[in-house]
């Protein structure tokens, strides 16, 4: 059912949907944080361990290593325990291209592939604890090279396939990467991105590199350097067709992904092996209540951790059947999305609010001749949704009869931590909130001491105890894995994100913590500044920057993009800063209004804020390397200039 606190109507899921037993989730979640060791050696229990461990925690604080003593093998359990069970003929990934191109593979296909990509690195010299990068985009042999680098111990780092040849440089040179893949391109909107000619630049400033293999996706003729490169095809000739699985330690690395820091210079966050596996195996349970017969799709790109732990680690591991795309999901219309989830018979979808905006920015008309009668369970993952979007994805694609699962988690946490649990139990839903922690996540919301507040307070939110998907580490920087997660409130992770606890428990995300303005003595966040300008009817998405202001302290910037009905223009810019106005208060008034067309993201859906307050400042933007499409920057100075022309001409 909906709680729609505050709104005019509120609606119920009907007869027949999703219900569970009543406290379920508070038994369980009271008893995996009064003896959090005994509950994750149960739920540890539900993998197959060549060895179980001697010990469940060592926790010296600030780290954490789980299971320790126990050794397991990340492919053995998204593969092999699979095909020795009727699962070995069930599908395991239905992949479609931009282009219309089609695979299926099954379990024992599966198995074959990653069997066959193990021994050709093998045979390139990759061992246990090497590093290898991979640079593909969405095509079935990405996750298939991450399960092959799993099975034989080696550490990957999938790059994410829109990076420039400098970003992949930093990456690899960091971990000293000794083999790279990548292909001969990608497509993209109908256009093919050079990826072999990108990475032929990245590795003259990367010696560390020993061979490239290059998988074949477009046939464009790409350079090959001979001793060097080595097409995929060419050396599945001679591949092993079984290649035995290496019984990992528990606090093995299993990979390594990058992700934005304030300094510029992106942090190598290093996940685990054992702990995550069980972490994720869970929490995809809980949050998504997988059964054998499930069709899942998460949009996310295999490149950023959602993509890691809820497309490949986590789904395959409960040996689901999910959806694969390798393309824009507006090309070549923008019903390419809903043409899939029709011919695979979707039943649960997980995607960003900033696809969901995107969407509802062209309007209701094109879904009507849409069948969603598959869909059993929508999800969003990225940042917070706002209440509008929520409400538009319930009614126009859940057909308001979906639950919706608002997941909150990072990077670093390895996997989700508050979100709605129907594997447990169904609760109200509250659109815009995350719901509460899983199962052994201990959440706190606190002020700058530490102390924890009271419903209704804004605060900063805080992880008080370990949990097995958390971070190991900063790949060659112990320091500032303490100085970033650990050094303000010792002892608790601090998440960076501000939040806040309502009288029944449930938490909202706030944005992050250093996107809190202060304006006239007053903080606010620019979550809520964007979620009331995207409820003008007039505004499809919105991202608040600030500049300081002598009185005021902070005075707020806005970018804006504009549904497709809708016309820039100056009255429009002062209709939406009186519809702040009415909707927050006179503190929320926009000093500036931008209209653009597209405003600077990270794949995965993230705003990067921090880019729009350095070009409002007229400083330069810093790293771009995570942002999906570096247009978006050039746009918002256009829509800077064309501001200072305006005021000009006035």
């Amino acid at each position: 059912m909906i709680d729609d606190r505050g709104s005019d109507s509120a609606s119920s899921l009907p007869t027949g949907a999703r219900m569970w037993p009543s406290k379920r989730y508070a038994e369980i979640h009271q008893r995996s944080l009064q003896d959090p060791e005994r509950f994750w050696a149960e739920e540890a229990r539900k993998l197959d361990w060549y060895k179980t461990w001697d010990r469940v925690l060592d926790w010296d604080p600030p780290y954490a290593r789980w299971f320790v003593g126990g050794r397991i093998n990340a492919c053995y359990q998204c593969v092999d325990r699979h095909v020795q069970t009727w699962r070995k003929s069930k599908v395991a990934i239905y992949w479609e291209g931009e282009t219309g191109e089609t695979r299926v593979l099954s379990y024992s296909t599966l198995f074959r592939e990653v069997n066959r990509f193990a021994s050709i690195l093998q045979k390139l010299g990759i061992k246990k604890g090497d590093r290898v990068a991979i640079y593909l985009s969405m095509v079935p042999e990405l996750p298939i090279f991450m399960l092959a680098c799993a099975r034989i111990g080696a550490v990957h780092t999938v790059i994410f396939s829109g990076f420039s040849a400098h970003a992949i440089a930093d990456r690899v040179n960091d971990i000293q990467a000794r083999v790279l893949i990548t292909a001969d391109g990608a497509y993209r909107r109908g256009k093919i991105l050079a990826l072999k000619e990108i990475v032929d630049e990245a590795v003259k400033l990367s010696p560390s590199v020993e061979k490239i293999v290059v998988v074949r996706r477009t046939g464009e003729k790409v350079p090959m350097k001979e001793g060097r490169d080595f097409y995929l095809s060419s050396l599945l000739d001679d591949a092993d067709r079984m290649v035995k699985p290496e019984p990992m330690e528990s606090t093995h690395p299993l990979y390594i992904l990058y992700t934005s820091g304030t300094t510029g210079k992106p942090k190598g966050v290093v996940h685990g092996t054992g702990g995550y596996l069980v972490f994720n195996h869970s929490a995809y349970k809980w949050v998504f209540d997988i059964r054998e017969e499930s069709v899942y799709w998460c949009t996310a790109d295999v490149g950023w951790v959602t993509g890691h732990s809820s497309i490949v680690y986590a789904p395959l591991s409960h040996g689901a059947a999910i959806v694969l795309y390798d393309g824009a999901p507006d090309y070549p219309t923008v019903e390419r999305w809903w043409d899939i989830v029709e011919k695979y018979g979707v039943s649960i979808f997980y995607t960003s609010p900033t696809a969901i905006r995107m969407f509802m920015r062209h309007g209701e008309e094109r879904l009507l001749k849409h069948d969603f009668s598959s869909l059993e369970l929508l999800g969003s993952v990225g940042e917070p949704i706002n209440p509008e979007a929520w409400y538009w994805y319930y009614k126009n694609i859940g057909k308001e009869r979906c639950p919706i699962v608002d997941t909150w988690w990072q990077t670093e946490t390895g996997g989700t931590m508050l979100s709605p649990t129907p594997g447990i139990e169904s609760i109200p839903l509250k659109p815009g909130s995350a719901a509460f922690p899983l199962p052994g996540v201990d959440a706190a919301v606190v002020d700058a001491e530490g102390n924890e507040l009271l419903p209704g307070q804004t605060g900063l939110l805080i992880i008080r105890k370990p949990w097995p998907g958390m971070l190991l580490d900063i790949y060659g920087d112990p320091q500032r894995y303490k100085d970033s997660y650990w050094s303000r409130f010792p002892g608790s992770y601090y998440t960076g994100d501000f939040a806040m606890r309502d009288e029944d428990g449930y938490f909202w995300l706030l944005g992050r913590a250093d996107e809190v303005l202060k304006v006239a003595g007053h903080r606010i966040g620019t979550a809520e500044l964007e979620d009331a300008a995207v409820s003008h009817p007039a505004v499809a998405e919105a991202a608040v920057a600030s500049k300081p202001d002598e009185v005021k302290g902070d005075s707020i910037v806005l970018f804006v993009t504009l549904k497709d009905d809708a016309s820039p223009s100056s009255d429009l810019k002062q209709e939406i800063g009186k519809h702040l106005r009415n909707v927050i208060g006179p503190i929320a008034t926009p000093d500036e209004v931008h209209f653009v067309d597209s405003l600077p993201k990270t794949r995965s859906g993230k705003i990067m804020r921090r880019v729009l307050k350095a070009l409002a400042l007229g400083q330069s933007p810093g790293d771009l390397t995570t942002l999906e499409d570096e247009a978006s920057v050039e746009d918002a100075k256009k829509g800077l200039r064309n501001n200072e022309e305006d005021v000009r001409h006035r």
